[in-house]
């Protein structure tokens, strides 16, 4: 594929060669009125984050990008977009790896994708409201790992060329993420669009059905994979029998769960 950046017509595009974060930018362009939708890419950023304040690497090389978005809907609505993300993730790897590949590119709860069991991207949504019903704005942060990727994290990670050998541009990866997202975010405001989302989601994620281990904030719960419910929240069978619904944790496959 060639290395030329573009994105769908109606999208904007700001590329920045260093950053503190792309979502901080997002936030400034929404703060300066911008309506959006625009994406914003950084070669590297200098504070990047990711889920729950923890920091993310930002090497050049890889994908590091958000989406400013004015969804107008609801914070619970809005946070169904992570699942378009995550789609629109699992649609650019499969893509960009060779075709032999592509049944090892899988989804893990809530947010991340996979290549070969090991995560090489996550997905950071930030919101605001201005006092109505509806969020003002819409960030969707995306880190994807082309080229570089962390040795010591308590989820083992990869890169989309560590696993296939290819090297990926930061344009060719956009252009094909921007495209997917479009794709899904279209199936996604039709009407009961949500449980499309839910069921392309369920067939591309890893884990369903299976032991998991869910590490939360206060506990760290063991169980069985059953389902998502209809607004995305994991649902978790215990021991017991009893199905747990859970809106926010961290995954781990089987029942030892994270080395630390």
């Amino acid at each position: 594929m060639p290395d030329t950046l573009a994105v769908p017509a109606g999208y904007g595009l700001n590329r920045h060669s260093e950053i503190d974060s792309t979502n901080e930018e997002a936030k400034r362009v929404a703060a300066s009125g911008v309506s959006g939708p625009v994406w914003i890419v950084a070669d590297t950023q200098t504070a990047g984050r990711g889920r729950r304040g923890r920091a993310w690497t930002s090497p050049v090389g890889n994908l590091m990008c958000t989406l400013l978005l004015r969804p107008g809907c609801g914070p619970a609505q809005a946070g169904e977009l992570s699942f378009v993300a995550g789609l629109a993730l699992h649609d650019a790897a499969s893509l960009l790896l060779p075709d032999d590949f592509a049944a090892k590119v899988r989804l893990k709860w809530p947010n991340d994708l996979l290549l070969d069991g090991k995560k090489a991207s996550g997905i950071l949504l930030e919101s605001e409201s201005a006092g109505g019903s509806d969020v003002s704005w819409l960030a969707i942060g995306i880190g994807l790992n082309l080229v570089h990727f962390p040795e010591d994290t308590p989820y083992p990670a990869t890169s989309l060329q560590a696993e296939s050998g290819i090297a990926c541009s930061v344009e060719t990866a956009l252009t094909a993420l921007a495209a997917a997202f479009d794709n899904w975010y279209a199936t996604w405001q039709q009407p009961r669009g949500f449980a499309a989302i839910r069921e392309a989601w369920l067939k591309r994620a890893r884990g369903v059905g299976q032991e998991i281990t869910v590490r939360l904030s206060e506990e760290t719960l063991v169980g069985w994979f059953e389902d998502l419910s209809d607004d995305g929240a994991l649902q978790l069978r215990l021991p017991s029998g009893v199905v747990q619904q859970i809106a926010a944790g961290d995954v781990f496959f089987g029942s030892s769960g994270p080395d630390r």
